[in-house]
């Protein structure tokens, strides 16, 4: 895509009122000069006349904080208050290409690592550049000059705004050699920060997509087939037709649409919908028979090593004691409070999206295929999410409410319903995770076995060629522990359905399997799991402190309530470090968890209040899967359909979670998922200690518990 200055000037609503001052980062444009825009493809900084400073945030705010911790970054280096700075949703463009991703997307924890460097050089240089142009106006040196709180003052009293000098700053090269500020001396960056999103989600003026409202907008609902890539063969629409306020009823590929003057007229009458459906091949599929598939496929599809050390053969074969398991992690769907809506006007040949989307690349270039029209024709603008988990990286419903408005030539808000949403999720794949390891006569691992079999989603989403090894099925599948003989491989298997990234990815079935594992070798040592831990990470200095946090701050070894216990787990995602200790109850197979403990090294941090609520809802929403999460299949169906059949936590059955963050100079790590991997065995191994089941099938649900 390419697009010109002015142009982008105009896409980004932001035309009149100031100057668009951007950032030259390495490698990018050096000979661009600012001159009301300038296009570059990193970040950029508006400063209004008014002196408000304006971030174009190239992530979506979906809950995570980005909208108070980029802010902070930019703050940091261009020496002003963090309320001084406002935050704008960045349009879709190749500028705002998440590095670390490789396209315009939020998700992955990236958010604050992938800014981390670029919005302080940004800050930077639009500060220096503003330097340069007192310099300029007062005719002195610019190293005699400073700037400070929206201000650059200079001797003998002057100063400027940043605002009155933004226009000639704006002419001045942008420099590429940018001395950043030395951590120590950081005023904003790292202190606990109170959300600036919070207000206005409290008084509701956050414009979230079910908030949407254009003139003469219109009321979709959309009945999709019961079996997901299910088609229309036929449909009697006459009854639809007759009832209150329905405008029209239209087909499009995923199914037929009631269009009504508001949104309950629309969902009561697509109920009266008679369709024939051609149900397709997922109508063949049941939980039990892709269990079944994914099992065979373990033994005969190809393998695609990991990782290995070692000889691991021999080392089995001269084992005192060898331990084999098998690990079945669920399908899950995403769940977000906030069901799947967009809102879409076609005219003219040209189309305005607006709603929430975490891949905003994706959602103009599947819309302009949809319709026949060029992406540089969608303008798209994106709301606050309501969860996005990675649902919102799809683009599905964003696609047929487009469909909807050019079929009606109307502007149309479609709404999915709770049960719209759990049925017709994209969801985490199923996964069989075996493992086998050889001890030897003190119970020391000499060798470690290891195999995920499951579904790609980076080969549905974005065609990654099959037989080829997919780094988001993997996160995770290598522990940090010291053990000399190791062999970890990767099965790939096309199960049917069709399946999406979810909150913390291949993290969660593979610290499921490998931490239940290792609790597995410590009972078969006969020793205690967190010194069995410390015992093989004497190479692994973050790892071994974080799980020493943890256990110290649990009480782990100390007396405990009558009726509980503990359980611990390490890993390391997204360049975090983390340990948990679960302490819980059980009576009647119904697991009670009062208390997490987490010690994380994320390296430098930029908001810690953010992280610590990061880390609170991350185990919530591991929490819910791994007590109750899974979504089944019958005939091609999906069993679950609302919160009564897919329970999330409710607040009476929230944990007390105990925050312990590790004050660290490396580079910083994601924060948005690697809690959500972790409760899941360290809640397992609570279990066992309690009560000496092994619970290797999730949910561990009171049924999963009996038959363990």
């Amino acid at each position: 895509m390419t697009i010109t200055r002015r142009d982008f000037l105009k896409s980004t609503a932001l035309a009149t009122g100031g100057l668009m001052l951007a950032v030259n980062l390495p490698g990018s444009i050096p000979e661009a000069q600012a001159a009301g825009t300038l296009y570059t493809p990193n970040a950029w900084v508006h400063i209004a006349d008014n002196n408000t400073i304006t971030l174009i945030s190239a992530r979506s705010e979906m809950g995570q904080g980005v909208y108070t911790a980029l802010p902070m970054l930019i703050a940091e280096e261009l020496n002003v208050r963090l309320n001084q700075i406002k935050v704008a949703i960045a349009p879709p463009n190749e500028v705002y290409v998440n590095a670390l991703l490789g396209g315009q997307l939020t998700g992955g924890s990236t958010s604050v690592r992938e800014g981390w460097e670029k919005l302080r050089i940004g800050g930077a240089q639009v500060r220096m550049m503003l330097i340069s142009a007192a310099a300029a106006k007062w005719n002195i040196d610019a190293a005699k000059l400073v700037a400070e709180n929206g201000v650059v003052i200079g001797p003998g009293g002057k100063k400027a705004s940043y605002g009155s000098l933004a226009e000639a700053a704006s002419k001045l090269p942008v420099p590429t050699d940018v001395k950043l500020k030395d951590p120590k001396d950081f005023k904003i960056v790292g202190k606990a920060t109170k959300r600036l999103d919070s207000p206005s989600k409290v008084n509701g003026k956050a414009e979230f997509g079910i908030d949407v409202k254009l003139p003469g907008m219109v009321y979709a609902s959309l009945e999709q087939c019961p079996v997901i890539g299910g088609t229309v063969k036929s449909f009697d629409s006459s009854k639809a037709r007759a009832m209150p306020g329905v405008i029209d009823v239209v087909m499009i590929p995923d199914g037929v649409a009631v269009v009504a003057n508001s949104y309950w007229r629309a969902k009561k009458a697509r109920e009266t919908l008679t369709i024939v459906w051609d149900e397709g091949a997922v109508a063949a599929i049941s939980t039990d028979s892709m269990l079944a598939g994914i099992r065979t496929a373990s033994g005969k599809n190809k393998v695609l090593p990991i990782k290995a050390n070692g000889d691991v053969a021999a080392a089995m074969k001269g084992a005192a004691k060898t331990i084999s398991a098998e690990y079945v992690s669920p399908l899950l769907a995403h769940a977000t409070l906030e069901p799947m809506n967009f809102t879409a006007d076609f005219k003219d040949g040209k189309c305005l999206l607006i709603g929430p989307t975490q891949f905003q690349q994706g959602a103009q270039g599947a819309v302009a295929g949809a319709l026949g029209i060029k992406p540089e024709d969608i303008t798209l603008k994106t709301t606050f999410l309501g969860g996005g988990f990675g649902r919102r990286l799809e683009l599905d419903f964003i696609v047929q409410a487009a469909q909807i408005s050019k079929a009606v030539g109307k502007p149309v808000k479609l709404l999915w319903t709770r049960e719209d949403d759990t049925t017709h999720d994209y969801y985490r794949p199923m996964a069989v995770n075996q493992l086998s390891a050889a001890l030897d006569a003190n119970g020391k691992p000499q060798a470690l076995t290891f195999k995920v079999t499951s579904q790609s989603v980076t080969q549905r989403a974005f065609g990654l060629p099959v037989d080829t090894m997919d780094p988001f099925m993997v996160e995770a599948g290598v522990g940090p522990y010291e053990i000399a003989n190791t062999q970890h491989d990767l099965v790939i298997h096309d199960s049917g359905l069709r399946v999406g990234y979810w909150r913390s990815v291949s993290h969660a079935f593979n610290a499921f399997a490998n931490e239940s594992f290792v609790d597995e070798m410590a009972a078969a040592a006969g020793k205690d799991p967190y010194a069995y831990r410390m015992d093989m990470l004497s190479k692994q200095p973050r790892f071994a402190n974080v799980l020493k946090l943890a256990a110290d701050k649990a009480g782990w070894g100390k007396p405990l309530p009558a009726g509980r216990t503990l359980g611990i787990a390490l890993m390391e995602g997204y360049d975090t470090y983390m340990a948990q200790v679960a302490e819980i109850s059980i009576k009647d197979n119904a697991i009670r968890v009062h208390r997490v403990t987490v010690a994380a090294d994320l390296g430098h941090m930029v908001n810690p209040d953010t992280v610590e609520a990061q880390i609170q809802s991350s185990i919530m929403f591991g929490l819910t899967a791994a007590l109750s999460g899974k979504i089944t299949l019958e005939k091609g169906r999906v069993q679950q359909s609302n919160f009564n059949d897919y329970p999330i936590l409710r607040m009476n059955e929230a944990p007390k979670i105990d925050v312990v963050l590790v004050p660290s100079t490396e580079k910083p790590g994601g924060i948005g998922e690697p809690a959500t991997a972790l409760i899941a065995p360290a809640v397992a191994n609570a279990l066992f200690t309690a009560t000496g089941k092994r619970v290797r099938q999730l949910p561990m649900s009171a049924e999963n518990i009996a038959k363990a």
